[in-house]
């Protein structure tokens, strides 16, 4: 009664622009209201119904920050559904979900990661699993490798072009042997630790050195075991992204005798030698055959000299009348 009378007893050129102004405003909010749910309401009903524990205004605020808000509702609803969505053990909060993608990381990888470590009653809380991520490692890989070991080659031939590894024992015998590693993933290690690269060329360098200080290719084909305990013994997995499991020795063959051919290549090498010492001793002596030439060519040259003096000296003791002297010369 009293709200009416103080309207009725309003000027109508008062009341009316009161009125607009209202009519307006409370348009403008149901527009605004009906956006918001077009936009956002399937979302915020489909986090609120999984208990994303993802509020209305979050999803505004990821629009301003130009963050995908599907990629996080969907992140906190599996973590949800898997039970790994109790922020103080996993530490899976919006904002960080936020932060994560906004520096390009990959959401639903890292969650992925969580849920399998989580199931496999593996340490890797989020922290350390967006680190990952974003260190350019696929963390679910990783997880998946940890759980699952897998197995790389060595030599590997997609990197090397190569299918075996050449060693040569102490007798000289080649062996080509292809070894099989198998590897799991070291969390702990996996930011900074070396990746497969360095596990393939530590694993070679090892098998080389083993079949290197066998005295016998024949040991080492009787007892393949024990090329793998010798490379396992080094801790070659040592400030590595992996933890080898075991080492095996998948194939063995043997190649070239190499310590003969270098045997032969050394005899031939020698024969060169001995000849070319030969024929050295060749030329010198036919060097001093024909010095001795010329020295019996001089010294014929000297006689006929002195023969050709013997004229000379008769014909002057005639000129003289030393007979005798000439008779003596003669």
């Amino acid at each position: 009664m009293h709200c009416g009378w103080l309207i009725a007893a309003a000027p109508p050129d008062t009341v009316l622009p009161w009125v607009i102004a209202s009519a307006v405003v409370l348009a403008i909010l149901a527009i605004v209201a009906v956006l918001l749910v077009l936009m956002y309401g399937q979302i915020w009903f489909q986090a609120y119904m999984c208990n994303a524990n993802v509020s209305l205004w979050s999803l505004i605020g990821m629009s301003f920050r130009r963050v995908n808000a599907r990629v996080i509702v969907q992140g906190k609803i599996m973590s949800m559904q898997a039970g790994i969505g109790a922020e103080r053990e996993t530490g899976v909060t919006t904002r960080r979900l936020e932060a994560l993608y906004l520096a390009g990381g990959n959401v639903p990888n890292v969650i992925r990661a969580i849920i399998v470590a989580h199931r496999a009653d593996i340490d890797l809380d989020f922290d350390r699993a967006a680190a990952i991520d974003l260190a350019g490692r696929d963390v679910l890989d990783a997880v998946q490798t940890s759980v699952y070991p897998k197995v790389i080659d060595c030599p590997d031939p997609k990197r090397s072009h190569r299918t075996t590894l050449s060693a040569v024992a102490r007798n000289g015998v080649e062996l080509k042997v292809r070894a099989r590693v198998t590897v799991r993933t070291n969390l702990e290690q996996l930011i900074g630790g070396a990746t497969e690269e360095t596990i393939i060329a530590r694993v070679g360098e090892g098998i080389i050195t083993a079949i290197g200080s066998s005295h016998s290719h024949l040991e080492v084909m009787e007892h393949p075991d024990r090329i793998s305990k010798a490379v396992l013994e080094r801790g070659l997995d040592a400030q590595t992204a992996f933890e080898i499991v075991s080492i095996d020795i998948a194939d063995i063959d043997v190649g070239q005798n190499i310590g003969a051919r270098l045997q032969a290549d050394q005899a031939e090498a020698d024969t060169r030698v001995a000849r070319a010492k030969a024929e050295e001793r060749r030329a010198l002596a036919t060097a001093r055959e024909q010095e001795m030439k010329a020295q019996v060519a001089r010294n014929r040259a000297q006689v006929v000299l002195a023969e050709a003096e013997v004229p000379l000296a008769m014909a002057a003791a005639f000129r003289e009348g030393n007979l005798e002297t000439a008779a003596k010369i003669r």
